[in-house]
This record gives C-alpha cells, sequence and structure tokens, in this order.
C-alpha cells in the first residue's frame, strides 16, 4: 500500500484556531538529509546514559557475542520500529502530537501529547542534573577552592549543593537558549554533538589501549554466568532492555522525521545512526571500560569517572566538557523538543512551541530531578508506572495509520472542529484508542507494581512489548469490528 495524502474539504486558512499554529501546522519545506538523521541518533545514543547502558549489557553475566546478538536484534527492531512510526509524520510534515489526531480525535490527542511531554519532563531534569555533576568535575578540578560547595551536607538546599545549582542552572540556561533560537539552530547543534562524542571516545580507548596494551582488551566485563539455554532469558532481557531505552524519542521520532525531505533519506538515516552507531559506540564503550582495570585497578562504567583518572588538566577538561555537551544534545533531542510540541498542541493559540518547551524546562526544576535520581524507589515508580504508556501509545498509532487508515490521511482534517471532520469522532475523543491505551497501560503497569509476585519482575522487563501489543491488538480488533458495521 503507497501512502497517499488525501485532499478535504477545509483550506489551510480555515484551519481552527484550537488546533493549530505556526508551529504545529504542516511544514511547508523539509530539508533534513540522512546525515541530520544520523546526527540526531549520534546525539541520542552518545551520551553518559547510553555510555552506562551500553556498558551494563556487557556485565549481565553474557558471553560477548551473546550481547553483541542482543544488542544487535534490539537495534535492528528499534530501526524497523522508528521507521514505521517515521513515515506517518514525514509524509503529512506534522509532529508527533498532531499525527495522533487521527487515531484519537482532535481533542483526545491531547491525552498521548500529555503522557509522552510527563515523561520528557521528568527526564529532561534527570539528564540536566546528569550534565551539571560531569560540570562539576570539570570546576573542581580547575578550581579545586570549589570542592567545599559541592558537599550537600554543608552548603546544600533541597537536596542540592551550591556548586551543584550554579552547574545546574548554567546548562539549564544554555539549554534553553540553543532551544530558543529554534529548529535550524539544534539541528547544527546536534550535527556537532555526536561526532564530536566519537572523536573524544576513540582518543580516550586510544590512550587507554597506550596505558595497557591491546592484550588487555576483554569484551566480558564480568564473570560469565549463562551458557546454553540458560543465557536465553538473559539474552531476551538485554533486547527488551534495548528497546525500552529507546523507547520515548522513538515515540515521538515524528517531531523529527517531518523534517526529512523524503522518507528514504530518514530511513538511511536511522540504519546509520541506529544498527550501525549503536553497535560500533557499545564496542567502544566495552573496549574503554575493560581498560579501566588494568590501567586504575578497577572497572569504571562511568565516562566522566574515567575521563577525571587521567593525570593531564587539558585531557580531563575537554572529555568532560565533550560529555556535558552531548548529555546536552540528548536532552534537547529527547527531552525539550518533545514537550515543546506536546504542551503547545494542548493550547496552540496560548502555548507556542517555544513556550512549551519553557513550560517543561521550568517543570524540570519543580520536580528536584536530582533527588529523583537518587531514590530508586521514587523513579521506578513515577516513571516506569508513566513509561508503560508509551508502548500502547505507539501500537495504537501504527495501528491506525497502517492497518485501519491504511496510510491514508486527510491532513487538513486534522485541523478542523467540524463535526463532519474525519477525525471528530464522538466530540473529538475516539472512545476506541484511549480504551486500547487504558487496556494496555493496566496491563503492562501491572508488573512494574507487583514486582514482588513470582514471575512479574521478569514480566516487568517487557512492560513496552505488552503495552504495545495489548493496544496494538484492541484498537485494531474493536476498530475493525466498527469499520465493518458501519
Amino acid at each position: 500500500m503507497t501512502d497517499t495524502l488525501t485532499p478535504s474539504a477545509p483550506a489551510p486558512t480555515e484551519y481552527h484556531p484550537r488546533l493549530t499554529n505556526a508551529d504545529l501546522a504542516p511544514l511547508k519545506a523539509q530539508t533534513w538529509g540522512s546525515y541530520n538523521i544520523f546526527a540526531f541518533w549520534m546525539s541520542d545514543v552518545h551520551s553518559v546514559g547510553g555510555y552506562v547502558t551500553a556498558g551494563s549489557l556487557f556485565a549481565l553475566g553474557l558471553a560477548s557475542w551473546q550481547v553483541l546478538l542482543a544488542l544487535l536484534i534490539g537495534i535492528t527492531l528499534v530501526y524497523f520500529l522508528c521507521n514505521l512510526v517515521a513515515k506517518p509524520s514525514q509524509v503529512t510534515g506534522v509532529p508527533y502530537p498532531v499525527m495522533c489526531r487521527s487515531a484519537f480525535g482532535v481533542l483526545g490527542a491531547n491525552i498521548p501529547a500529555v503522557i509522552r511531554g510527563l515523561i520528557a519532563v521528568a527526564w529532561y531534569g534527570i539528564q540536566t542534573f546528569l550534565a551539571s555533576a560531569a560540570l562539576d568535575v570539570v570546576l573542581i578540578k580547575l578550581f579545586p577552592a570549589l570542592a567545599p560547595y559541592a558537599v550537600v551536607e554543608d552548603y546544600g538546599f533541597l537536596g542540592l549543593s551550591l556548586l551543584g545549582w550554579g552547574s545546574y542552572l548554567l546548562l539549564w540556561v544554555v539549554q534553553a537558549c540553543v532551544f530558543w533560537r529554534g529548529m535550524e539552530s539544534i539541528r547544527r547543534f546536534i550535527d556537532f554533538c555526536g561526532p564530536a562524542v566519537y572523536v573524544v571516545m576513540f582518543v580516550l580507548c586510544g590512550y587507554l589501549i597506550a596505558k595497557a596494551g591491546w592484550s588487555a582488551i576483554d569484551l566480558n566485563l564480568g564473570e560469565v554466568k549463562y551458557t546454553g539455554w540458560s543465557s536465553v532469558p538473559v539474552m531476551l532481557g538485554a533486547i527488551a532492555l534495548v528497546v525500552s531505552y529507546f523507547s520515548g524519542p522513538m515515540l515521538n521520532f515524528g517531531d523529527f522525521s517531518r523534517y526529512g525531505r523524503t522518507f528514504a533519506a530518514v530511513r538511511r538515516g536511522n540504519l546509520l545512526g541506529l544498527p550501525l552507531n549503536f553497535l560500533v559506540f557499545a564496542l567502544l564503550v566495552v573496549i574503554t571500560a575493560s581498560l579501566t582495570v588494568p590501567v586504575y585497578g578497577e572497572l569504571i562504567t562511568d565516562p566522566v569517572a574515567t575521563v577525571a583518572r587521567i593525570d593531564t588538566t587539558f585531557a580531563i577538561v575537554l572529555g568532560a566538557l565533550t560529555f556535558t555537551i552531548a548529555t546536552i544534545g540528548i536532552n534537547i533531542v529527547a527531552n525539550f523538543i518533545s514537550p515543546a510540541f506536546d504542551f503547545s498542541h494542548v493550547s496552540p493559540q496560548r502555548i507556542s512551541w517555544r513556550a512549551g518547551g519553557m513550560i517543561a524546562a521550568v517543570g524540570s526544576v519543580l520536580i528536584t530531578p536530582w533527588n529523583l535520581y537518587n531514590n530508586p524507589d521514587v523513579i521506578h515508580y513515577t516513571l516506569e508506572t508513566l513509561g508503560a504508556f508509551i508502548g500502547p501509545l505507539f501500537g495504537v498509532l501504527i495501528a491506525d495509520y497502517y492497518l485501519i487508515k491504511k496510510q491514508q490521511v486527510r491532513v487538513d482534517e486534522l485541523f478542523t472542529m467540524s463535526e463532519r471532520g474525519s477525525y471528530w469522532y464522538t466530540r473529538g475523543y475516539n472512545p476506541v484508542a484511549i480504551a486500547a491505551t487504558a487496556a494496555g497501560a493496566i496491563i503492562a503497569v501491572f508488573p512494574v507494581l507487583a514486582r514482588g509476585v513470582p514471575g512479574m519482575y521478569t514480566a516487568a522487563q517487557y512492560s513496552w512489548f505488552i503495552g504495545c501489543g495489548v493496544g496494538f491488538a484492541v484498537y485494531y480488533l474493536v476498530a475493525r469490528t466498527k469499520e465493518a458495521a458501519a
């Protein structure tokens, strides 16, 4: 089935003000090429969080070849899923929340928009805190007299040290400035971030190889505990972890694919940025981490901590600053642009794209993310509960676009409040999509909240798959039944 844009009655000048503004309307020009999409994924992968996540997979007790196979399967799944969610927005030129109107209704689309926006706000604050911690390392190295101000017990407010507050607010302002300049400036910023981290990673890896020798490289970061059939559940868990790690940016990837010149360009960028880039990055991570054992006498999986062990002040500053910039890159890409569109979607005439982003930025401070990050129970029950909704939202959107609407979108009717509009459903809401999302989320979140129940801890690892599958199946079966009965 080929994708089709079906013309509809309302002209663009008749778009309802409750549903549109300059940022949500279909793009007049789509200018991003494959490299821009590739750089997007580099910025998303090349961060402190990405480094630690990739390294943790090699410490699961599997042989290195099993980890690499799980990585390849997981990231290939992400690649295909991203292509699926990219196409609707690239074809129509509209961001993720607007595209959701096709499935959820012109007003009901605020439900997935708010859910994704809240998740992004929480992670935006946490990523800013992680970047500020890397900046603290640089400042203390350059100005040792600042060290006492990094102690929360002596100079702390709301759980964060005075130095931490300074670093956090500095990065908060820097990110806001980059974002405020608009998508073109953001594109140029992320075009720089990903490659810059690769340069530092290769230099860091080369430095450790020079210290320890090639023979010290070991792709197993821990003892191999699982062999034969006993390794299969662990490998499946690793695959699920990879998909879960990318589930947030994957859901709202339409916010970026809408800028692609062609779908083929987006697909090529995804191929370069996901399977190829992620595997190269993961190998660099495990080689670098394994070399910290012979060089420093212990396994270090935090890149900033590794850089901090280098003798040269210049190298420490350059490395830590690079990882700080990289974390800013992923934060803007994954957690700033998404809520900007999402919150703007709630009230387009009152909340511009920039205003939506600033709401997210202010919210990220109010939740004091350092306290979230330092309390595993809070972050577990808050973020994973919200994250359980990502799967069903993805499943409903994909089922609607490919199976129910058969890739035909009446673009102009995404912006009309007419009761005769294709996406009005029931008072602007599609009960089927809402019910499918609720069913998927409830079933997916149960294992997350009931990990003490036998078998639930394992099931919780697959919450994205469970939610996506249930949301997809319920929506497709009920929507097809209603369509047949009409």
